[in-house]
């Protein structure tokens, strides 16, 4: 089991290597959500992620000879690219491997970091056995993303710096994958201040830790928008310490996730991944739970790749009507579109989309469906022109 003075040890070999990211309140969410939430910023840190910390520590405390053979990690990407920079750092030679579904700016990165990636297997188990396999034939350290004491003692330096910041936390709420951030974080976090409230967040697809320590039976699914956390076992060292040390675990679920990754994006114009907006999706979908209390959580990744973030931000937008689809049905006679241009316009709605349907309709032949997609300010003027419209004699529906 690790210590507080693992982790300040740990803190100590850090310096100068990994960034003492921010930890500040940020008042908008606080307003939003009933609680006073201050923010630490990990996706700052140079590969975007707090894996470095865990990754450093462990590769600082290789010996000569593990240094001299070099090491190899399995990672869906923000503990590979830890691993691939230190390494880059510290002059070792660095083997990665990923499976194959892992989002290819991840891969890039790992690249562009010096290691050596191997594509293999659909699932992180399948890669971690690949990597073992490595491990044996080629000599290579094994540094595990989160079943290691080392690497758990590093995580655990950012728990430090949260309550150097901001001593009088009442609650972490931490993302969980396969619990070493949230192991090194509650060891640092219960020996400093031991009435500190832990809380671990699971997307409710990869309910592994809940079911491991709770002892329930939630399905697992087969994919997640929060992939840094879409772990499928959790790791035996990190489940003993959440087991002792973890007041609660959540589970939250893809909608929560997309509206914090939106919400850190809108309001503190920061950029996270899934896992690092679990956190916050944890305080949106249980506020009554954090209400009236100070609460830190982790931005804990920032690497997300772009076609699934401008998927977020339309579903967003899509939610909160500020992009509506709407059908219109009117005769179809010639200027029918325009007269539906012009009340658009005067109400304040941008067109982003139209078709005008003729055949696939159960309208009568005399008539039309005009399909819009609008750019509009919200649910309430989605209503008003929808309103402007039928005033000018047409029917109008929300699609």
């Amino acid at each position: 089991m690790i210590t507080l003075q693992d982790i300040q040890d740990a803190a100590l070999r850090l310096q100068g290597q990994v960034l003492d990211t921010p930890c500040v309140e940020s008042r908008t969410l606080s307003q939003i959500v009933g609680a006073q939430v201050f923010l630490k910023f990990e996706n700052l840190q140079f590969t975007a992620s707090f894996k470095e910390r865990g990754a450093c520590n462990k590769l600082t405390l290789l010996t000569a000879e593990e240094r001299a053979h070099g090491v190899v990690a399995m990672s869906a990407g923000n503990h590979a690219q830890g691993v691939a920079y230190h390494a880059q750092r510290l002059g070792l030679r660095a083997v990665i491997v990923m499976p194959r579904f892992t989002p290819g700016v991840k891969v890039e990165r790992t690249r562009g970091f010096g290691a050596e990636v191997v594509l293999h297997g659909d699932t992180l188990e399948e890669a971690r056995a690949h990597a073992y396999m490595l491990s044996d034939t080629q000599g290579l350290t094994f540094v595990h993303p989160y079943d290691d004491e080392a690497v758990a003692a590093g995580q655990g330096t950012l728990g430090l710096e949260m309550l150097q910041a901001v001593p009088d936390l009442d609650t972490l709420v931490i993302a969980v994958g396969g619990g070493g951030l949230i192991s090194g974080v509650a060891t640092a976090a219960k020996a400093i201040k031991p009435g500190i409230e832990i809380v671990g967040v699971q997307t409710a697809r990869f309910p592994a830790m809940v079911n491991a320590v709770k002892g329930t039976h939630h399905p697992q699914g087969t994919s997640t928008i929060a992939e840094g956390i879409a772990v499928g076992t959790p790791g035996k060292i990190t489940q003993e310490i959440v087991k002792r040390l973890v007041d609660d675990l959540v589970l939250v679920d893809e909608g929560d996730i997309e509206q914090a990754v939106l919400m850190l994006l809108e309001i503190e114009k920061t950029l996270v991944e899934g896992a690092g907006a679990a956190g916050l999706a944890a305080l949106l979908r249980y506020p009554e739970r954090f209400q009236d209390k100070r609460v830190g959580l982790v931005l804990c990744g920032g690497n997300i790749d772009p076609l699934l973030l401008a998927a977020i931000i339309e579903r967003g937008m899509v939610r909160s009507g500020r992009l509506a689809r709407i059908r219109v049905s009117a005769r179809d006679v010639p200027g029918v579109l325009a007269r539906i241009t012009a009340a658009l316009a005067d109400a304040g709605a941008n067109i982003e989309e139209v078709h005008h349907q003729r055949a696939f309709t159960t309208l009568t032949a005399q008539n039309a469906d005009i399909e819009l997609v609008l750019q509009t300010r919200g649910k309430s003027h989605v209503e008003q022109v929808l309103d402007q419209l039928r005033t000018a004699g047409m029917e109008a529906a929300l699609m």
